[in-house]
């Protein structure tokens, strides 16, 4: 997934880094993402919900708020209302540059953020927020015990995740007196709510304030048992899985015709974590999947084998050629079912003691129905006539090329 880092002016003129994340074929659609309180735009959910999205076609801009990660501009002078104008100076941003955001995803106050600002963003077709608050307040109980030394001393540092972070009496009165409710009233856009039930940072109750405050249409997502910043992988996974599905129903993300003599288009394989083998398989914007190894194997068993995708693709096609000629034939068909299975064998002809090996794909095939044992056998003739079947019997020609 190409990347590119970038800047561009803040609400205070501060530069604010970026990154853009870009989909490696058409694009289609573009996404801006606002972290989390006292975070920053590499955070593991921010990363794995843009690849995911990406992957889909859209082009994700996700950015560090003012005095945050690598931007510029002191942390100590922002607060909620200089959150909302950052983010209203990258949708401006992504304007200028010809692709504007039509998807809004925000975490956490960043969540709170961007309910604030959609209704003023013109094109904003929908809105997902991931443990959002309903009051920007919210933010407060992360250092409650300090909250008398800010109000009498006009600042104090807090110790934030294990960092340091000078709070003044000015945030507190910006973060007291902002809400999102009058803005959710007039969100024209669709809206998808995800909370973490046992979210320790910003209670439940937040996702069903924003929930029944927003008209429809609306959506609500449980994160079950994950943690405030989606720190888990699987966590971050099923995040960006839901979000990509979901706002595909709201997005015009209809790619170009696939290229002459690739009926089928572009199957496309992206590297998902670079520490492991996780890969997201994408066969234009609606299907998806996940490749990974076994952990016995040095993966996380987050998706099939690269193996295991060949053998399903025999198996569907196994079965789909069973069912295309008993419902051309009008025969009794109820249901059919193929396991198959692979593994590496010697080679019959091979050399005595050479140790040379071939695959081996073993098909059990089951049918269901009122069928003769004459239809059972033309039924099982006819599989060994299935494409991939074919193709996996003779020798393929790969042309492999190093892109430029």
């Amino acid at each position: 997934m190409p990347s590119e880092h970038i800047t561009f002016s803040g609400h205070d003129g501060s530069q604010l880094a970026a990154r853009l994340d870009l989909p490696e074929g058409p694009h289609l659609a573009t996404a801006l993402f606002a972290h989390c309180f006292t975070c920053s735009k590499d955070i593991a959910a921010a990363r794995r919900i843009s690849q995911r999205l990406a992957t889909m076609g859209l082009a994700v801009l996700r950015f560090d708020f003012t005095g945050l990660g690598h931007s510029g501009g002191e942390f100590s002078n922002t607060g909620f209302t200089s959150n909302v104008a950052d983010i209203r100076a990258a949708a401006s941003w992504l304007a200028d540059q010809g692709m504007p955001p039509s998807l809004l995803v925000g975490h956490s106050l960043g969540g709170a953020a961007m309910l604030k600002v959609a209704p003023e963003i013109k094109g904003i077709k929908a809105v997902a927020t991931l443990g959002a608050p309903f009051d920007p307040d919210h933010v407060t109980h992360n250092f409650h015990d300090s909250l008398d030394r800010i109000r009498d001393e006009g600042e104090a540092e807090v110790d934030l995740g294990g960092r340091p972070f000078r709070i003044t009496r000015a945030f507190l009165d910006d973060v007291e007196g902002a809400s999102i409710a009058p803005e959710l009233a007039r969100l024209r856009a669709a809206l998808l709510v995800m909370h973490a039930p046992r979210d320790e940072i910003v209670g439940i109750d937040n996702a069903t304030r924003i929930f029944m405050a927003a008209k429809h249409p609306k959506s609500f997502v449980t994160l079950d048992d994950a943690d405030h910043l989606i720190s888990r992988a699987t966590d971050a996974d099923y995040a960006a899985d839901v979000i990509a599905t979901w706002a595909s129903r709201y997005l015009d993300l209809r790619p170009p015709a696939p290229p002459p003599g690739v009926p089928e288009g572009i199957v496309r394989v992206s590297e998902a974590d670079p520490n492991g083998f996780l890969q997201d398989v994408t066969a234009g914007p609606y299907h998806h999947a996940r490749a990974d190894e076994p952990r016995a194997y040095g993966g996380t068993n987050r998706g099939m084998s690269p193996y295991g995708f060949i053998a399903a693709g025999l198996g569907a096609c196994t079965s789909m050629t069973i069912r295309m000629y008993a419902r051309r034939k009008g025969w009794p068909l109820d249901h059919v079912r193929v396991d198959v299975c692979h593994d590496k064998m010697h080679a019959q002809d091979a050399k005595a003691g050479s140790g040379d090996k071939i695959d081996s794909f073993r098909r059990e095939i089951h049918l269901q129905g009122n069928l003769t044992e004459d239809q059972r056998s033309r039924l099982m003739d006819i599989a060994e006539k299935c494409p991939v079947h074919r193709t996996l019997e003779r020798t393929s020609k790969i042309v492999t090329t190093l892109a430029g």
